[in-house]
């Protein structure tokens, strides 16, 4: 195994946001109340250009989170190769506080020929899901040389050849893997309504002190092939229910001794900067409230 960078645990919660085009300008202007900012890794994983170059500005600035969509830990045929040394390129050159990524597949097969979804698409909890996803993590950690952390997913489906529950799953590649967690409040509450789950019981489950950071979103209900559902968004504010959950959330945390980065994520219908810089100000006194308590 390759000598990985472990990230120390937090001295202090710090509170951010999702970094998107619309605001770049101002948050380049400097004066943000920002102690960090999170953007998509693949935006950034072309060398040079304008892209690169706007991370750099900001990375003279804030602290960087880099945040993938398209790693595809879930993939049995293994990580793409090319990927993994665009993506060792960036975090090199803008040594970010966090490398992220989800617990999910979006693709099957290797090099061109293989099906790429642009989906977040659901595992069956089993144990030789475990040994794939495992399998995987300890090949990006050992390729980009640092620990990583994995979110937790949003889902619409389950899988009937689950043999063990999602916090159980995350616990174990926690435990097999070394690797950290990224929290997605907003993805427990929209699953946890999907499928019947107790939340709390969720929470329970997973190893809390593996918490490094937290995202907070919206989501939309919808109704697919007559199923009331919850969607995983990003285009609506972090609504009553996620922030409740959040509370109890950064309860457990301080329990647990936990001071994880926390940041509003938003995708979609984006509102200006001070909107979102209130959701967060938010954030930071519900914390607060329980870090310092």
């Amino acid at each position: 195994m390759a000598h990985r960078q472990f990230p120390a645990p937090c001295a202090e919660a710090r509170f951010g946001l999702g970094l998107r085009k619309p605001h770049y300008a101002e948050v380049l202007a400097g004066g943000a109340p920002l102690d960090f900012v999170e953007v998509i890794s693949e935006n950034f994983m072309v060398p040079g250009g304008r892209p690169r170059d706007t991370l750099r500005r900001v990375r003279a600035l804030h602290p960087v989170a880099l945040h993938g969509v398209s790693m595809s830990l879930g993939s049995a045929d293994g990580l793409d190769r090319d990927y993994l040394g665009r993506l060792k390129s960036l975090v090199d050159e803008i040594e970010p506080a966090f490398v992220s990524d989800h617990l999910s597949w979006t693709r099957a097969g290797l090099g061109h020929d293989g099906m790429q979804s642009h989906d977040l698409l659901p595992l069956p909890y089993t144990q030789e899901a475990l040994d794939v996803v495992c399998a995987n993590i300890s090949h990006a950690q050992d390729v980009l040389g640092r620990t990583m952390l994995v979110e937790n997913p949003s889902s619409y489906v389950g899988f009937a050849a689950s043999d063990m529950t999602e916090w159980e799953f995350l616990d174990a590649i926690t435990r097999r893997t070394g690797c950290d967690l990224l929290l997605d409040v907003n993805n427990i509450f929209v699953s946890a309504t999907n499928h019947g789950w107790d939340a709390q019981a969720y929470l329970e489950g997973l190893p809390l002190h593996r918490v490094r950071q937290i995202h907070l979103a919206g989501h939309t209900q919808r109704t697919i092939d007559g199923r009331g559902l919850l969607v995983d968004t990003h285009d609506q504010p972090v609504p009553d229910g996620v922030w409740a959950l959040y509370v109890a959330t950064m309860d457990r945390l301080a329990a647990a001794g936990a001071k994880p980065w926390v940041m509003i994520e938003r995708d979609d219908n984006i509102p200006p900067l001070g909107e979102l810089l209130d959701e967060l100000a938010l954030a930071r006194s519900l914390a607060d409230a329980r870090i310092m308590a």
